[in-house]
This record gives C-alpha cells, structure tokens and sequence, in this order.
C-alpha cells in the first residue's frame, strides 16, 4: 500500500459509492449471518442462490438509498424492505427484531470501514466518531433507534467485540454461506470473479469466523491475500474515478426506477 489517503472531511458516501465495496460483500454477509437469529432468517427465505445479482442489486440498493440518496430514496427502499421482511420469521428469528436489525445495520457499517482501510490505510481519528454517526442511518432507516446504537465508537468496538463471542453458525447457515460463496447460479460472466471474491472475503474474516464457517486458509492463501493488499489499492487508484463509481450510480438508478412512486 502506497499510504493512507482519505479526504480531508471523509463521509460515508465516499466510501461507498467507492467499487471498491464489493470486496468487502462477502464478508459483511458472512459477519451478519453468524448471528444465529439472522443466520437461520436468511437461509430459510433468501433468493440469493436462486437470484444473485437481483439480490445484490437489492442490497447494494439499500446502502445507496441510505448513503447517497435523497429521503424519497429512503423512504421507498424501507417501504420496500418492509414488505421483503413480512414473511421473515419463524422459531428464533424475526426480521422486525431490532436487535437484529442493529447487527444487520452495524456489519454495514464495520465492513465500510474495513474494505477502505483495505484500501486507503487507517482512517485518522478525527473521521471515526463522524462515520460511526453516520452510519446510524442504515438503523434508522429501518425500525432501529439512534438510541439503541452504543454511544459512541469506543463503546461500539466493545459493543462489538462482545456480540463477536457470541456468535455461532450451525450446518444450515454454513452450507448457505458456503453456496453463496460458490456463486449459487449466477451467470457464466460473473464466476471468474468469484475466486478473488472468496479470498477476499476469507481475507477479511478473523480467523474465528473462517473455522466457524469451515473456510480453507493456509499459507498459499495468505501469500495471494497479501498480494491483493499490496497491489489492488495501487490499481483501484488508476481506474478514473467515473468508472469507480459507475456502480453506485447505476444501481441507485434503478432502484429510483423500481421502487419509487
């Protein structure tokens, strides 16, 4: 890595109007999942082996709305996450629990951090606490209070690193995860990405995560994992900047054509 670099006032819709987020996908997914309410809610009602790329699209439209979006945006992807969530819920789970909508709502906002860290270097203290306000948009865009987030990023880290402990996945999520991962029945077009997309989101993942989902990691991979830390934040910086950003625009688009009145 060539050095951090990060605007002087960065915000949250700098980093993810960045491509550079979908890295990170794999591995925001495998930390939501962990949590056993989210896990089995997922795996029992998901589309996303079925229907990959209207998946993404549904979730990359999500942090769009909420990010770079206006409030008629936002209101019509909650409108429509709603009535996604109607029919999750069963024995342990329930997608109008908050307390799961917080985890969902802060492995959005940790997996941000981590995929530009990634690629920028450590984000300077003065930008942590702005972000991490930020990002209880992606709560309160759904049924989650400010209120309910830990106060601040100190209390959050602690927060965070105790909900870490407690996670747990069983034989149906891991083999779900592990489905994803292979790509379910995505296009032909999209598999030669998937190799970079499963390292990265090994990469990623603490190691305790990577054995819960059973996630090979030796040291083969870890030589290829430090060569994309090495090198992919030195090519990401010679794409010009309209093509950087050209996914966070299109889907934004089509979510304003799909789903506002």
């Amino acid at each position: 890595m060539t050095g951090p670099r990060h605007r002087p006032t960065l915000q949250l819709a700098d980093i993810t109007r960045e491509a550079y987020i979908y890295f990170g996908a794999g591995a925001t997914v495998a930390w939501q999942m962990a949590e056993p309410g989210v896990g089995r809610g997922v795996a029992r009602h998901s589309a996303t082996l079925d229907r990959p790329l209207e998946r993404l699209r549904a979730t990359m439209g999500y942090v769009y709305a909420v990010t770079l979006g206006d409030d008629a945006d936002r209101a019509a992807i909650a409108r429509h996450v709603n009535r996604a969530h109607a029919a999750v819920r069963g024995p342990g789970y329930n997608a109008f629990d908050r307390g799961l909508q917080l985890w969902v709502a802060a492995t959005l906002y940790r997996g941000a951090v981590d995929v530009h860290e990634l690629f920028n270097g450590p984000l300077p203290d003065a930008a942590r606490e702005p972000l991490y306000r930020q990002a209880w948009a992606y709560g309160r865009t759904l049924q989650v209070p400010d209120a309910a987030w830990p106060a601040d990023v100190a209390a959050f880290d602690a927060w965070w690193e105790a909900q870490a402990r407690r996670l747990a996945v069983d034989e149906e999520v891991r083999g779900y995860m592990q489905a994803v991962l292979g790509g379910g029945k995505a296009p032909w077009w999209v598999r030669p990405a998937l190799p970079l997309q499963r390292l990265a989101t090994a990469g990623l993942l603490p190691p305790r995560l990577r054995e819960l989902y059973g996630l090979p990691w030796d040291a083969g991979r870890e030589r290829r994992w430090q060569a994309f830390r090495r090198w992919a934040p030195r090519l990401y910086r010679l794409a010009p900047r309209w093509l950087r950003h050209l996914p966070a625009r299109y889907y934004l688009n089509q979510l304003r054509r799909q789903y506002r009145d």
